[in-house]
C-alpha cells in the first residue's frame, strides 16, 4: 500500500463513496486476473470505487482488500461488511478545448495536472497557445521546430 491517506482525507473519501454503487463484484472464484484488470480499469476511470465481495469469510475479504490495494497501488478507504472502498488518484492529462480567435491561430488549452501527493485536487490552468506551439504530455508548452530550408536554394550564389 503505497498511498497513505490522512484521517481527514479518508473521511472525505468515505463521504464521497457513500452515494456510490459497487462497480466490481467478486464472486466465488475470488480475485482472478480478469477481476484485478477490471478493478484497475475502474480505478483509472473513476478514482474512487466500491467493490462487493460475495463470501462469508471475513479473513478472506481482508486478504483480498490488502491484495487489491498492494497490486493496484491504491489506498484502502473503508471496509464495511462485504463492501470494500478503494481509492487511487485518476491520471489526467491535457485537454484541448476550442479555438479562441478564428484567424489568429490562437487556441485555448486547459491543462489539468494531478497534485504531487496524488491525494489533493488537481491544478487546472487555461493557457493560450499560438499556432507554432504545442502542449506536451506533461503540460509544458513547446515551440515547434523551425522549418528546414533547402540546402540547394541556399548554396546557389
Amino acid at each position: 500500500m503505497s498511498i497513505k491517506l490522512t484521517p481527514a482525507e479518508r473521511s472525505e473519501l468515505r463521504a464521497e463513496a457513500h452515494a456510490l454503487k459497487p462497480i466490481v463484484i467478486i464472486g466465488e472464484a475470488g480475485l482472478t486476473p480478469s477481476v484485478m484488470k477490471e478493478i484497475g480499469n475502474s480505478l483509472d476511470s473513476h478514482g474512487l470505487i466500491k467493490v462487493r465481495v460475495f463470501g462469508d469469510d471475513r479473513e478472506a475479504r481482508i486478504a483480498m482488500y490488502e491484495q487489491i490495494c498492494t497490486e493496484q497501488n491504491a489506498a484502502p478507504v473503508q471496509h464495511i461488511g462485504k463492501l470494500l472502498v478503494v481509492y487511487r488518484p485518476k491520471l489526467e492529462g491535457v485537454k484541448v478545448t476550442k479555438l479562441v480567435r478564428g484567424g489568429a491561430g490562437l487556441r485555448e488549452v486547459t491543462i489539468v495536472k494531478p497534485s504531487p501527493s496524488g491525494t489533493k485536487r488537481p491544478t487546472v490552468s487555461k493557457v493560450l497557445v499560438k499556432g507554432n506551439e504545442r502542449v506536451t504530455q506533461g503540460g509544458n508548452i513547446k515551440r515547434a521546430k523551425p522549418r528546414q530550408s533547402s540546402v540547394k536554394k541556399t548554396s546557389k550564389t
